[in-house]
């Protein structure tokens, strides 16, 4: 009778768990997509199907979105400590099956809404979950690199989707078309989840081992406080992130009714929607493995910067070429502070609570949608379109000079070899 293979052994490392690391990539993209068939079409059905014709009403579904998800990281980055990232994933999965469904038959903007409250949860649990998964895989050494993957495969999804979704809402109508790629992609993401997703738990375990006793921040008040203002490094981050997700809020809900207002087909808009996340994708390729080598701190105010005078531009000008311009620069600037923020957060937090530190993170970038959906509406609904984006292009620069003068370095400039974390501080 043949002796029973051997467990293989855990190994932390991007090169020894690249199957399993490159099926979480992919389940990223799919999670990504879900955003995506609405970045196009859900403004203009609001203006168009629903006749919402004021700034702040219309954004209502951004609010509502940013602020489940908000709450819903919390919640999920405890759960995930405590009973592992797997189970979490697929209960991802199971609570986006009706958003599409939703969109399609909604008789009313409330049901909009509703559809916006699952997916809410429905990306809080599976991108916070697969964030999680590949740190633990990689391990400390190549954080960046991995988290330039994940969200590069994540919004490169929300690029192509609208891009997808706005050549159909062109060619067949605002619904029920563009969102029958959002029922493939949660049929798909659910069944890939279920199958073939590997727990990771035991990697963040083999880190703590070798990481070393944790510093006493891990109750989840402390943890909280910790990460929003106890440590200067992690509110720091926490700001710009909420900062960035405002400037994804006023490009989902409030360029796309700039750019029609201003002439623009749906078409012309579907592009423009898909050039900033697109770029974003393609840069973080790079800027997640730069930030290894050269720091975090760099890039995240120089991306801060870079958004603020971008969104200026767009609100400066008029007509396809020059907001297409504006649309990647955005880019650019979002793909170098996006991976960087999260791979900060990881570079401080102990393995033993970092799932409870990114929710918080989490939490706080989340609520940028609200802010950027809510500040853009209202400033929209008081004064014009552009006076909004520039506000909001104040508010960017303004969170690249607080990263400037609060936040500590994080990483390893000088060799890329590994985090440096910051020192312990007594938030309780």
């Amino acid at each position: 009778m043949p002796a029973p293979r051997a467990r293989l052994a855990i190994q932390l490392g991007l090169r020894e768990n690249l199957a399993q690391f490159s099926l979480l990539v992919a389940v990223n993209a799919l999670v990504g997509g879900m955003v995506g068939q609405e970045r196009t079409v859900l403004p203009l059905l609001a203006k168009q199907t629903f006749a919402l014709t004021a700034f702040t009403a219309s954004a209502t579904f951004i609010i509502a979105f940013g602020a489940t998800k908000a709450l819903a990281n919390l919640a999920t980055g405890a759960l995930i400590d405590r009973i592992g990232r797997k189970p979490v994933l697929v209960a991802g999965w199971i609570v986006g099956i009706p958003v599409p469904l939703l969109l399609i038959w909604a008789p009313t903007w409330g049901w909009i809404i509703a559809a916006n409250v699952l997916l809410g949860v429905n990306q809080a649990m599976t991108w916070s979950t697969t964030v999680v998964m590949k740190i633990d895989l990689v391990g400390p050494a190549r954080r960046g690199t991995a988290l330039g993957f994940n969200e590069a495969a994540g919004y490169g999804a929300v690029s192509l989707t609208a891009l997808a979704t706005g050549a159909i809402a062109a060619r067949y109508g605002l619904r029920p078309e563009p969102f029958f790629l959002g029922i493939a992609v949660t049929a798909l993401g659910l069944g890939l989840s279920t199958l073939f997703v590997r727990e990771t738990q035991g990697h963040a375990r083999l880190e703590a081992a070798s990481a070393g006793r944790a510093d006493g921040t891990d109750s989840f008040g402390s943890i909280f406080a910790r990460a929003t203002w106890g440590d200067p490094t992690l509110s720091a981050v926490s700001q710009a992130g909420l900062v960035n997700n405002a400037v994804d809020g006023l490009a989902w809900g409030i360029l796309p009714l700039l750019f029609a207002a201003n002439g623009q087909s749906v078409e012309a808009i579907g592009v423009l929607a898909a050039l900033y996340p697109g770029v974003w994708c393609v840069g973080q390729l790079f800027t997640g493995a730069w930030s290894d080598r050269v720091g975090r701190k760099p890039l995240i105010v120089a991306g801060m910067v870079l958004q603020g005078a971008a969104l200026a531009l767009v609100s400066a000008t008029t007509g396809f070429a020059s907001w297409a311009v504006g649309a990647v620069l955005i880019g650019i600037g979002t793909a170098l502070v996006y991976p960087t923020l999260i791979a900060a957060v990881g570079d401080v937090a102990h393995p033993t609570w970092r799932a409870t530190a990114v929710g918080v993170y989490r939490l706080w970038r989340d609520t940028g949608y609200v802010v950027g959906a809510l500040l853009g509406g209202v400033v929209a609904d008081a004064f014009d379109l552009r006076a909004a984006v520039m506000v909001v292009a104040a508010l960017s620069v303004v969170s690249g000079l607080v990263v400037a003068t609060r936040m500590e370095e994080t990483g390893d400039p000088d060799d890329g070899a590994g985090p440096r974390r910051a020192p312990a501080v007594n938030a309780a």
